[in-house]
C-alpha cells in the first residue's frame, strides 16, 4: 500500500513541480512544446506497450477493445463537457477565455490523473511497479502543470491558490494509486484487463485532444520527430524493466 502511495505521488508530483517552474522560471513556449511532444510519445508508448499489451494477454481481444473504446469515449465526453465550462485550454499557457475557467481546468486535470494513477497501483499487485508508466505520467504531467499554471496566473489566480490546486492533484494521484492497489488485488483477470484498456483509451484520447495540439502550436513541425523519440524511449523502457 505504501509503495502505491509513493509511486502514485511521484507521478502526480510532476504537476506541482511543473507549476513551480511555470511560476518562477522564464521558460520559452517552444521548450514547453518540446517537453509536451516528448511526453506525448512516451504516453502513447505506455498505452500501447504496457496497458494494451497487458490487457490483451490477460483478458483477450474483446475485453481489450471494449475497455479501450469505452475509456476513449468517456474521456472525450468529459472533455467536451469541461471545454464548454471553460477548461478547454487547461494544458495551455495562454490566457483562458472565461473568468471562471479555473475550476474546469482543475477538474480536467483530475480526470486526466486518476485513471493513470489507478493503473500504477494495479501494477504493484504483481510486486513490480511499472516504471514506464510512472515515467510516462511524470513527463506528461510536467508540462501540464507548467502551462496550466501560466494560464491560471494570467487569469488572476494567486501563486498560493494555484499551488494549492496542484497539491490536491498530487494527493489524489497518491490516493488513486493506493486504492487501485487495495481494491483490485482480488479482481479477476478480465476486470484488470478491462481497466488497463480503459485507461489506455483515456490516455490516447487525452494526448490527442490536449497535448498534441499545443505541442505543435508551440514547438512547430519538429515536434513530430520529438514525439517519435518519446515513443522509442518508451519502447526501450519496456525492455529494461
Amino acid at each position: 500500500m505504501w509503495h502505491a502511495l509513493l509511486w502514485g505521488g511521484i507521478a502526480g508530483s510532476a504537476v506541482f513541480i511543473g507549476a513551480l517552474m511555470g511560476l518562477l522560471l522564464p521558460i520559452k513556449k517552444k521548450i514547453i512544446g518540446y517537453i509536451m511532444a516528448f511526453g506525448t510519445g512516451v504516453l502513447i508508448g505506455a498505452a500501447s506497450f504496457e496497458m494494451l499489451d497487458e490487457s490483451l494477454q490477460i483478458g483477450g481481444l474483446s475485453v481489450t477493445i471494449s475497455g479501450f473504446m469505452i475509456g476513449a469515449a468517456l474521456f472525450t465526453a468529459f472533455d467536451i463537457m469541461i471545454a464548454k465550462r471553460g477548461g478547454k485550454e487547461r494544458k495551455r499557457s495562454k490566457e483562458n477565455p472565461k473568468n471562471n475557467s479555473g475550476l474546469a481546468i482543475f477538474i480536467g486535470t483530475v480526470i486526466d490523473a486518476i485513471p493513470e494513477s489507478v493503473i500504477i497501483g494495479i501494477s504493484l499487485i504483481h510486486q513490480q511497479v511499472s516504471y514506464l508508466l510512472v515515467i510516462a505520467i511524470f513527463i506528461s504531467n510536467l508540462p501540464e502543470g507548467l502551462s496550466s499554471s501560466i494560464g491560471l496566473k494570467k487569469d488572476g489566480y494567486s501563486n498560493r491558490k494555484i499551488l494549492f490546486l496542484w497539491v490536491i492533484v498530487f494527493l489524489l494521484s497518491s490516493l488513486s494509486a493506493c486504492l487501485g492497489f487495495i481494491f483490485l488485488q482480488d479482481a479477476s483477470n478480465s476486470l484488470v484487463a478491462g481497466i488497463s484498456a480503459f485507461a489506455a483509451g483515456g490516455v490516447v484520447a487525452m494526448v490527442s485532444s490536449t497535448m498534441m495540439p499545443e505541442a505543435h502550436e508551440e514547438g512547430g513541425p519538429i515536434v513530430g520527430f520529438i514525439t517519435a523519440l518519446g515513443l522509442i524511449a518508451s519502447l526501450v523502457l519496456t525492455t529494461i524493466q
